[in-house]
């Protein structure tokens, strides 16, 4: 089921935020700037922000968040700021379904552009990106260690 976060919801957000960046970041970036005590109190305050605006999406499984994302405009583009699976539900369709949600809601909205950035360490994260359809942005290719991708929102009748 996916549906739309609420204050509720934050522990088990930051939580799943938490330990799916650990898991692109680790080996490649310092602990502490993924994991260390303020980087986490820093997390927890921007989920928090963008639960109050209605800006996250959770996808349940067996009455657990297992999987999160995050949008809204920057810049005048559409962006998808987050999208994270725990890992033991990897491979389960949940990131998926809320990639779908998220396209449903921009198409909805009239959005024809999205606009995302993936570290460009995170290989699974890449492929995923590819296989629904998001393509480097030709403007804007990178933005420090990360890449960014664009994906054109077609109406539905597409």
């Amino acid at each position: 089921m996916i549906r739309y976060a609420n204050a509720a919801d934050l522990d088990a957000v930051t939580a799943l935020h938490a330990e799916a960046r650990a898991t692109y970041y680790r080996d490649h970036l310092p602990e502490a700037d993924y994991a260390g005590p303020e980087e986490l109190a820093r997390s927890r305050t921007g989920w928090a922000g963008a639960i109050d605006r209605g800006a996250v999406l959770c996808a349940e499984l067996d009455g657990e968040v297992a999987g999160i994302a995050a949008y809204g405009e920057r810049d005048g583009v559409m962006s998808l700021s987050q999208l994270h699976v725990a890992p033991a539900r990897w491979r389960r369709g949940v990131g998926g379904a809320l990639h779908a949600a998220c396209v449903e809601a921009w198409r909805t909205a009239g959005v024809t552009t999205a606009r995302l950035e993936v570290y460009e360490k995170n290989e699974r994260a890449q492929a995923f990106y590819a296989a629904h359809g998001w393509v480097p942005d030709p403007e804007t290719p990178r933005s420090g260690d990360h890449l960014v991708l664009r994906l054109t929102v077609r109406p539905e009748s597409e």
